[in-house]
Parts: C-alpha cells; structure tokens; sequence
C-alpha cells in the first residue's frame, strides 16, 4: 500500500491528482534508508541481522527489504542456477539458504551488476519473506510482508449510523462502529459482533494475513451466493496497535451495501471486488 500500490501517488490507481505531468509509473522506483533493526531467522540460527538496510519501493508492488552483505550470513548461502531478469534493475542472481537440516531454495536474490538508471543495488541481498522462518523488527515479529513506512491505519470510535445490507436484507445495524483508516484502501466499518446478524453469516475456510492488522477469518452468507464470495471478516487477535477492532465484523464494502446516516455509500472497485480476497494482502 502506501507509495506504490493501491490508491497511492505512484500506485494502480491513484486517488488524487498531480498539477502537472508526472513521469510513467511502470517501474518507477524509490530507494531508501531504513532506520530499523531487522532480523530474519531460518532454522534456528539469525541468516539477517542489519541495521543499514534499504527500503526498495517499485510501481505495483509491496516494498521490499535490501540488506548490505556484511550484514547478512553469506556463509549460509550458496548460489543457485536460478535467474531472472528485471527491466528496471537487470539480471537478478538467486541464492539458497542452508540453516542446520533446513534449505529454502532460492531464498534470496541479488543485482550484482544493475542496469544504468537502476537504484545503487550492487552490495545488497533481497529475500523472500516466506522463504524463511521468522522476521523481526527490532524485537517484534514481522509478518506476511515488509511494513510500507508511509502506510498508516487509524482506528476511530464513530456514532455514526452504519447499515449492512445483502439483497435486501439488514446483515447489521450500528451506532457503535469503529471506522478504520487504512491508507490506500476504502474506509472499512467495525462493528460490534451484537450489532450483526451472526445467525445469516456462516464461517469460511478463507484465511488471510495483514502486515499491519494481523491475521483474520472469514465468514460468508448463510445458504451462500451466486458468485461464492465471502462478505465479512474479523480479526480475532490483531496485531497492539489496532487491538481495538479484536473480534469486530467488517464487511467487504466492495460486496455489499453499505449506509452511513441514511447515505448508500458507493462501491469501491479494488482487488476485492473479485471473487476471493489476496491472501497476502492487508484489507
């Protein structure tokens, strides 16, 4: 979310306007320091300890963490036959990761010899979040993805009067709400569990993980729907600083009706218009 993705300046769909021509956002990448301690572990032992990372931020995707090799066990790789080419940073060598019995192939990526106009990536390793065990900030587990620095979520308590609707039915009805901000994503709703009519939802298997919120379940209409979607989620044990939405009901803005003080809200057009939400991706 945040600088490039989702409705951000330099994301899919922006939200704003610029006052005169910005340049094309296919590949455009900003490169920069990143304050925080971060660890990355695999089988037991710390393959990443660096306190001089880079921040790498590129059109239409998450940002991704680029360590300096000093600060990561070189000694616990080996290269991999692996390649890919990049258009705007050039040929990416892969590497494996050995920890112990533990082998995640292909766990990191570098550009030894980036292409002109490319950031200053020679020096760095890239890994894949999922490809190790466990990720720390500072001392503080780091899930699903690199947080964006510039993505915030504020959670406010709101009196306003929030409706729920499916096909003509109240799915819920609130005073009590707490609206979400979340940068980059509509304004999601959530509601007091009392407040929703639980005896029309029925759970989903669907499960997904938020860097910033936490991991959540689902629930979707009871007897179901023609295209199969699910139309709520909730967040059983979210991440300190969003504690306060623990065991809420938010629903897809995007799948159902939403009113606020009598006002039918429009719906957004997101990646969650589709059938199924990302499973990797923060609502």
């Amino acid at each position: 979310m945040a600088l490039t993705v989702g409705t951000g300046p330099f994301g899919h769909t922006p939200g704003g306007v610029w006052n005169r021509p910005m340049p094309e956002r296919r590949g455009l990448i900003w490169f920069e320091d990143s304050p925080r301690r971060i660890r990355g572990l695999l089988g037991g032992e710390t393959l990443v300890d660096s306190v001089h990372a880079k921040m790498l931020h590129e059109h239409a995707h998450l940002p991704v963490y680029y360590f300096p090799e000093d600060e990561v066990r070189t000694d616990l790789l080996r290269p991999s036959p692996h390649r890919t080419t990049c258009p705007f940073k050039g040929a990416a060598s892969h590497w494996t990761a050995r920890a112990g019995d533990v082998v995640s192939e292909n766990a990191a990526w570098s550009y030894p010899d980036p292409i002109e106009g490319a950031p200053p990536l020679a020096g760095y390793l890239a890994f894949y979040w999922s490809k190790l065990d466990q990720w720390l900030e500072e001392d503080e587990p780091a899930i699903v993805h690199a947080r964006d620095p510039y993505h915030r979520v504020d959670v406010l308590a709101s009196s306003r009067r929030v409706r729920v609707l499916a096909d003509g039915d109240a799915l819920a009805d609130s005073t009590r709400a707490l609206a979400v901000f979340e940068t980059g994503l509509p304004i999601r709703w959530y509601l007091p569990a009392a407040d929703v009519r639980m005896d029309l939802l029925e759970p989903s298997d669907t499960r997904t993980g938020c860097a910033y919120k936490g991991f959540a379940s689902y629930w979707s209409l009871k007897g179901g729907r023609e295209d199969g979607a699910d139309v709520a989620w909730f967040y059983a044990e979210p991440r300190r600083d969003v504690e306060r939405i623990a065991g809420r009901v938010a629903f897809f803005n995007e799948r159902v009706d939403i009113e606020v003080d009598g006002e039918l809200q429009e719906r957004p057009v997101t990646q969650w218009s589709r059938r199924a939400p990302h499973a990797l991706a923060p609502r």
